[in-house]
């Protein structure tokens, strides 16, 4: 991406929202990252553009991305595992039809992303292939590359070319118990139990067809378990670590909801924050897999967690009381093969179990 760029952001108030939203305003300007969220952020709204919006009201995400000329857009609203067992329906929704939102929207094409090949090409003095008019777009492509103009937001019809870039997050969730639990390979078959699992193995899938129908530049990453401290767990199934860490902290025993030796996949969420950044800034032409990368960074199961806090927290205390978190965590892989992104656009993680729990305990009590 270039500094140029205007980005928008859906679910920036969740976990991997806040982190992204700030790394993003720190390295393109507060001004070109339009933060969106279906809940009022004061922290967001503070440090640059914030908008309310339900991602499944697709005619305010139309207007929105028209106002700010989006020409960019890290889609991350979602319900997660736990909390959508409790819901399947709206999980299906916001997860799903969400996605196919912000990809329809994608199709039909990205106003800054036209104006800046537009502007492109007049500076290399070679015919554009669109006139833009206040925001409004003219294909003049051949007739399957064009949209009705009822169907775009911008009044007239939009090359498929001409539709930007996407980030999408896919989950270890989209794994079911039908293979190798260790080291599971990238392309290993997609069986998942949950709804959550469900709604990304089809959500990969979507993207993975609106790039090969459409041209959508759209990315994903299969992301493990993520740990932070800048907010509140958000109803995940790894989310217990952030629990246990926060717990610590505060010299409080914990109840842990997922057996002392069940392993599973993490990853320190500033190791997440630079992989999505990572592959959005690489040439399509790296990007070999378009349903979404394996990534990880380390494994740990509760009880080794533990023992890495204790080297910090002398006496701290746990107790498991296993619960549904724990009959999903035993259906997802204990580790997983990262190797194709590692191979294809030099994905590399920083933080492993100690460096990740020493930096999250000094952040959690560090003042302010």
């Amino acid at each position: 991406m270039k500094s140029g760029n205007n980005i928008l952001i859906t679910g920036a108030a969740g976990q991997l929202g806040i982190e992204l939203t700030a790394k993003l305003r720190e390295e393109f300007g507060a001004e070109n990252v339009i933060a969106t969220d279906i809940r009022e952020s004061e922290k967001i709204a503070e440090s640059g553009p914030f908008e309310m919006l339900d991602v499944l009201d697709k005619n305010h995400l139309a207007e929105i991305i028209r106002k700010y000329k989006i020409d960019t857009i890290y889609h991350l609203a979602a319900i997660l595992s736990a909390k959508g067992e409790a819901n399947i329906k709206k999980t299906w929704q916001l997860n799903v039809d969400g996605l196919l939102n912000v990809l329809e929207l994608a199709r039909e094409g990205l106003p800054g992303d036209v104006r800046r090949r537009s502007a492109q090409s007049a500076v290399s003095g070679t015919e554009s292939e669109f006139e833009t008019d206040n925001d409004s777009c003219s294909n003049a492509g051949t007739d399957s590359a064009r949209h009705s103009k009822s169907d775009s937001i911008f009044g007239s019809n939009v090359a498929s070319t001409a539709n930007g870039r996407v980030f999408w997050p896919s989950s270890i969730a989209v794994f079911g118990p039908d293979l190798p639990r260790k080291n599971t390979p990238q392309d290993s078959p997609l069986n998942p139990l949950t709804v959550y699992g469900i709604t990304k193995v089809a959500g990969e899938q979507w993207c993975a067809y609106y790039h090969r129908k459409f041209g959508i530049d759209v990315r994903s990453l299969r992301f493990p378990g993520l740990i932070g401290y800048k907010s509140e767990p958000g109803g995940g199934t790894t989310d217990y670590a952030v629990d246990m860490l926060r717990s610590a902290a505060k010299g409080h025993k914990f109840k842990c909801p997922v057996g002392p030796k069940t392993r599973l996949p993490m990853m320190y969420m500033e190791d997440a924050v630079q992989a999505a950044l990572d592959l959005m800034v690489v040439d399509p032409e790296r990007v070999r897999i378009r349903t979404s990368y394996n990534v990880t960074a380390m494994s740990f199961s509760p009880e080794e967690l533990h023992k890495a806090i204790r080297n910090h927290v002398n006496g701290f205390q746990i107790t498991y009381h296993p619960d549904q978190r724990d009959a999903i965590a035993a259906s997802w892989p204990e580790s997983i093969d990262d190797s194709p992104a590692r191979e294809d656009w030099n994905w590399e993680h920083r933080y492993d179990l100690p460096s990740m729990v020493r930096e999250v305990l000094h952040k959690l009590n560090s003042p302010g």
